[in-house]
Order: C-alpha cells, then sequence, then structure tokens
C-alpha cells in the first residue's frame, strides 16, 4: 500500500477516478433497465406467488442484481474504459501528458490499478458472494417461474463409492423424494448386501435420507438373512444430497467453492456427465475476472487516440468488441459442456484471444 502511495500522481488518481467513477455509474443505469425489463416480465409470476413486496425483494432481487452486476461488468468495464480515454482524448487531454515525457507504459499504470481494484471485487464476488446470492435467485426462479418445468430426474443411477451403486427410478425436486430405490454394495464382484425401498426421501433436519417400506438383503456367502421394514421408516447416511439428482441446469451456480470442489472429486467416482459444467464453473470464477485486464488494454489501445468523429467511433467499436467476447464466451462454453471442448481450455481461450488482441492493439497505439 506504501508502494501504491508513492507512485500514485496527480494525473493518476484523476485517471483512477474518472474510471471507476464511470464504471460504477454505467453499471448503475444498466442494472436498473434490467431490472425493470425484468421486474415487467414477471410481474405476473411475482402476483401469483402471493409474496409481499419486502419478500420478492429479500427473496429474489437480493439474489438476481448481484448475478446482473456480475454478468454485465466485463462489457460495463469495456465501455467505460472507452467513453472516459476517448473523451480525454476528444479534449486533448492524452496528447500533453505524453508529450511531457511520460511514457505509454506508465500512462498505463492508473488503469490497471483501476483493473485490479475491479478484479479483485469480481473475483472475491465469484468465490464467496455469488454462491450464496444465486441460490436465492435460482431458488426463487425454480419455485415460482419454472413452476411448470419439469421437476423429476428419471433413471439415475450412480456411484457413490468403489463398492456402492444406487438406482433411483425416479426423483422429485419439489419434495426431495426418490421413488423405487434401490442400494447394492459389493466387494469386488461379489454382492454383500441390497437395499430396496419404495420411497426416499431427505430429512433436511436431521440430514439424513429416510427410507419408507424397505428390504435389506444381506449375503455372506451362502448365508443370507432378510430384514422387512413393510410400514416402517429407517434413517441412513449415503453420501449423496437431493441437488446431485436436480432437474435444474442452475443448480451448479448455488454450489461454495468447498462444494463445487468436493462434488468435482466426487464426480470422477461417480461418472454421472456433469463433469464438464462442474469444471466451467470452477474454472469460469477463478479466471473471468481477468477480462478487466484484457478489455481495459483494448480500450485504452482504440480510445487513446483522437479521431474524425469524436467519442461515437470508438464507443461504437469498443460496444461491438465487447459483445464479440461475450459471445466468445458463450460459444465456448456451450462446446465445452456439449461438444467435449475441456472446460479450461473453454475458459481461458475467449481471454487468450483478446488478451492478444489487446497486446497488437497496444504496439498499434499511439505513442
Amino acid at each position: 500500500m506504501n508502494l501504491l502511495k508513492g507512485r500514485i500522481k496527480i494525473i493518476d488518481q484523476y485517471i483512477i477516478g474518472k474510471y471507476l467513477g464511470t464504471f460504477i455509474y454505467t453499471l448503475a443505469i444498466f442494472v436498473i433497465i434490467i431490472v425493470v425489463f425484468d421486474l415487467s416480465e414477471k410481474m405476473d409470476d411475482f402476483m401469483k406467488s402471493g409474496l409481499s413486496f419486502w419478500g420478492i425483494l429479500s427473496k429474489y432481487y437480493a439474489g438476481s442484481i448481484p448475478f446482473y452486476v456480475n454478468m454485465l461488468s466485463p462489457l460495463i468495464n469495456f465501455i467505460a474504459v472507452i467513453f472516459f480515454t476517448a473523451k480525454m482524448a476528444d479534449q486533448t487531454e492524452i496528447v500533453p501528458i505524453l508529450s511531457g515525457g511520460v511514457s505509454f507504459n506508465r500512462f498505463l499504470f492508473p488503469y490497471l490499478v483501476s483493473a485490479t481494484i475491479i478484479f479483485s471485487a469480481n473475483l472475491l464476488s465469484n468465490l464467496y458472494i455469488l454462491p450464496y446470492t444465486n441460490t436465492l435467485k435460482n431458488s426463487f426462479e425454480n419455485t415460482y417461474v419454472k413452476r411448470n418445468d419439469p421437476s423429476t430426474k428419471s433413471n439415475i443411477h450412480m456411484k457413490l463409492d468403489d463398492k456402492t451403486y444406487i438406482y433411483i427410478d425416479n426423483f422429485d425436486n419439489k419434495t426431495n423424494s426418490g421413488y423405487r430405490f434401490s442400494l447394492d454394495n459389493f466387494s469386488g464382484d461379489v454382492l454383500t448386501k441390497k437395499i430396496v425401498a419404495e420411497n426416499i426421501k431427505w430429512d433436511s433436519l436431521k440430514r439424513k435420507w429416510q427410507l419408507n417400506n424397505y428390504s435389506i438383503r444381506k449375503i455372506d456367502g451362502l448365508k443370507e438373512t432378510m430384514i422387512y421394514g413393510n410400514g416402517k421408516q429407517k434413517d441412513t447416511i449415503l453420501d449423496m444430497r437431493p441437488d446431485d439428482f436436480s432437474a435444474y441446469d442452475n443448480v451448479v451456480q448455488n454450489l461454495t467453492t468447498k462444494e463445487l470442489s468436493d462434488k468435482i472429486r466426487k464426480e470422477k467416482i461417480r461418472g454421472t456427465g456433469v463433469m464438464n459444467d462442474l469444471q466451467f464453473e470452477k474454472y469460469k470464477r477463478y479466471l473471468h475476472p481477468l477480462s478487466a485486464f484484457v478489455l481495459t488494454l483494448i480500450g485504452v489501445a482504440l480510445s487513446s487516440r483522437k479521431v474524425r468523429g469524436g467519442v461515437g467511433v470508438s464507443l461504437g467499436i469498443g460496444i461491438f468488441i465487447s459483445f464479440a467476447y461475450i459471445v466468445f464466451n458463450q460459444f465456448t462454453q456451450m462446446f465445452s459442456t456439449k461438444g467435449g471442448l475441456p472446460p479450461f481450455a473453454a475458459v481461458i481461450m475467449p481471454t487468450l484471444f483478446f488478451g492478444l488482441l489487446g497486446f497488437y492493439l497496444l504496439r498499434k497505439a499511439p505513442k
């Protein structure tokens, strides 16, 4: 911190203030616009939910606004850099700075300081805030907005560990109940225990599974014992949770970073087909904030030159490139989750491509 105090000059404070001020102001405007459109689109769902204004605000918008801020951050970051830098160039503020002996690399210093602040805020948000706010948002949407969407998952086969396999014919995410459940426990290739239950239900208070109308068959060589629990209930601990059988695509966004890492570790054993989704979400949380640096470099390179047409030309080019970045991100995500592209490559490719573009444009920028 003391090192920064010694290096930050008045012109640095001016640029950092312009950068962050424009970023926050523009982000606030865009979020308000999106909330207004979202409110008009979901008004019928809000009315049907029977929730009060405070209930909607605390159960939905407390989660959706951080989501919108995170989603818009790269776009707004780029627009902010383009807008105020192009305005500085148009008012001939950059030429005196460079003519006064300040190198272009030194001119970039306050931009990188601002980008570091935005990067840090996005990273901390991805790791510690968004998993909780996304839980609010997605729970509300799954309950009230997607009420007519299928909430069940069928024909579930899962390997819990090296010895245990389970099957659930049908699992209802709204009641956290599974029907026609069976568990097979093996020692090598030999079946040692089989549990069959008509119904299995998650008890969120005890954090255990409850078996209803069950039977337990134990096999020890040629000896077999049967335990019947017709009309009875039995609590049991299994290494699985209701979200392992979720029919909703957004459940991965609700996981904390620790839960995500644990789920990836378990998925290596289970092989349920969601590994790419889990790894993409994990890498995205760490690597997407790097867009603050990439888009800042491109923005400065594009807008630091005074051009005929003023701020509008630079702003138009900037918006086009920022949308290209977002579309590229969406394509790589689709190819990762549906087309077999490695998740790490899918996450890093847009950053690498536009990062190289940023360095190329910086070399061509006026010095």
